[in-house]
Order: C-alpha cells, then sequence, then structure tokens
C-alpha cells in the first residue's frame, strides 16, 4: 500500500467515525505533534483512541481534504475539518508512514487557538 492509500485509508475511517478502523491505521507507537510543540500531544495508540472516542461522536464530523503532496514517505494534507467548531477548522499535516501505518503526524494550524480543535 502506498503512503498515499494509508493516509486516504485513515481520512476515509475518520469520516465514517470508525474508531477501531481509524485506529488500525496508526503504529502503537504513533507520535502526533501540534506544531511549534516538540513533544507529542498523543504518544502511542490508547492516547490516540481516547482523545478520539469522543470526537467520534459528533454527526457533522467530517474532514475535506484541499490538496495532497507525496514525497516518498510522507504526505501532506491541507485539510479542512466541519463538525469540531461552529465554523470549519483548516489545518496541514504532515504524515509519515513506515509499514503500511502512520507513524508520525505533525499538525500545523493558521492560528494558535485552533491547534487544540482540529483532529487530534
Amino acid at each position: 500500500m502506498s503512503p498515499a492509500e494509508v493516509v486516504q485509508r485513515q481520512v476515509d475511517a475518520y469520516n465514517a467515525r470508525d474508531l477501531a478502523r481509524f485506529a488500525a491505521c496508526y503504529a502503537e507507537s504513533i507520535a502526533i505533534f501540534r506544531m511549534p510543540a516538540v513533544t507529542p500531544s498523543i504518544a502511542g495508540k490508547s492516547q490516540l483512541e481516547a482523545a478520539y472516542r469522543n470526537r467520534f461522536g459528533a454527526p457533522q464530523l467530517h474532514a475535506d481534504i484541499l490538496a495532497r503532496v507525496v514525497l516518498g514517505n510522507k504526505v501532506v494534507d491541507h485539510e479542512r475539518v466541519r463538525g469540531i467548531e461552529t465554523q470549519p477548522i483548516e489545518a496541514v499535516a504532515i504524515y509519515e508512514v513506515e509499514g503500511d501505518l502512520i507513524r508520525t503526524v505533525w499538525f500545523f494550524f493558521p492560528h494558535e487557538s485552533a491547534a487544540g480543535s482540529v483532529r487530534s
């Protein structure tokens, strides 16, 4: 499976709000960073599942991929997420894929206030 296919698989699971299928896309040692943080906001699959469990209860939750760039095992998505706040939230996510699993994610936000809201 290509890195883009792995990332698309997790986007599809996110939009279906299917926690098991979503978590299956990530390595046990997943690290998710909200930039410019140097420590992960989520470390490990159990934290990932806990963080997304409530999020997936939101019936309007949906992520649109506005643009995607693939460079080796890195997938860069410009995302717009609806259903978390009253207005859509945009972010850039960089996914690092190894062995058909997402190992690391870096989220970049246009404003610091959104950093705690979107996808992680």
